[in-house]
């Protein structure tokens, strides 16, 4: 985040396990996840668990999530959580999931809605779980590898939007974005087509097809 900074400590004078393990955690970048897991070469998983509890209690540390914490931010005025997609993109490196915005998020940055989502949600290829950034819930829901093949190309974020709009709406909203497509993004819309539900396979063809 522009004009944060993260507070670096050395490990060569630290002794104590809570020193190391923020001494660590503060060399990351924003938004970096700590596991657990990923500590046990500091010690056994009870220290390392009484550790991560004190840092958490003093708050110099966050738990997101069972086992997975991050460092809060220093800034100009006081320390705040990480920005929520950054944790979230940190979070699906490290456990190799693909991570995308929700249809909500893409028909709104589409202009197909004037809805803007209350709720911070993402679509995973892992199981569905919740992440807790500060104060705010982040929702990581599963989604089929459909929904996900395209990844954060434009025909990508067009696919989860019209899903996201449901048979109902999507048609009307096919027929706008097609006429904003480039050549190469309507081949690639239309060669998607094998995974997309039926009608919305048939919506982008009568739409995309034509245009």
């Amino acid at each position: 985040m522009a004009g944060s900074v993260r507070n670096h400590g050395s490990i060569s004078d630290m002794t104590s396990l809570p020193d190391i393990i923020q001494a660590h955690a503060a060399s990351l970048p924003e938004g970096a996840v700590l596991t657990a897991k990923a500590l046990l070469h500091l010690g056994n998983r009870a220290a390392v668990d009484q550790a991560l509890g004190r840092l958490t209690r003093a708050g110099s540390l966050l738990r997101v999530g069972r086992g997975a914490y991050v460092a809060p931010v220093s800034g100009r005025f006081g320390s705040h959580p990480p920005e929520p997609i950054k944790v979230v993109e940190d979070w699906a490196r490290q456990f190799g999931e693909t991570v995308l915005p929700h249809g909500g998020l893409s028909a709104n940055r589409l202009g197909l809605t004037t809805q803007v989502p209350v709720q911070s949600i993402f679509l995973t290829s892992g199981r569905s779980r919740q992440l807790k950034v500060g104060k705010l819930k982040v929702e990581l829901r599963h989604a089929p590898p459909r929904t996900l093949a395209l990844g954060r190309s434009r025909a990508g974020e067009i696919v989860r939007a019209l899903e996201w709009l449901g048979r109902e709406h999507a048609g009307e909203a096919v027929v706008r974005m097609a006429g904003t497509l480039s050549a190469v993004e309507k081949q690639e819309l239309l060669g998607a087509r094998p995974l997309m539900p039926g009608w919305l396979s048939d919506q982008v063809s009568r739409a995309v097809g034509r245009a």
